[in-house]
């Protein structure tokens, strides 16, 4: 059992979030309102630098994600296969701590949700159209 087995849970239980597993990325990918908010995947060799690493992808604020990245170089990295500026890839078997990782799973989410229409928000929201 690893220290993240609670992540694919936790963001299946974001408000009207979905999950499925895209076969020729190889990721399983979580969405709210059809856009992505996270991605768990496991690149090839040929990634250098991600290589072989259990990764979560998240969209997060460029400037968060950049300071993220100075703190935990080794851990948190630019987004793989992404946007580098929006997205940032964390090492699941790395040192960040499971607060943190919860703390940047809820803020993607959050992005995410508020670019959705109103209307989809409160769809999501239970409120009806």
């Amino acid at each position: 059992m690893t220290a993240h087995d609670w992540l694919d849970a936790y963001l299946l239980g974001m408000p009207g979030a979905t999950t499925d597993y895209k076969v020729e990325w190889e990721w399983q990918r979580y969405q709210v309102g059809g856009k992505m908010f996270a991605a768990t995947m496991q690149p090839g060799p040929q990634y250098r630098e991600y290589a072989g690493r259990r990764l979560v992808s998240l969209k997060c604020d460029p400037a968060w994600a950049e300071q993220l990245r100075a703190e935990h170089p080794d851990d948190i990295l630019p987004g793989f296969y992404a946007d580098k500026r929006h997205w940032i890839s964390v090492d699941l078997d790395g040192d960040v701590p499971e607060e943190l990782l919860r703390e940047l799973c809820d803020h993607s989410f959050r992005l995410v949700f508020a670019k959705l229409t109103k209307k989809v928000q409160r769809e999501i929201a239970g409120e009806g159209a």
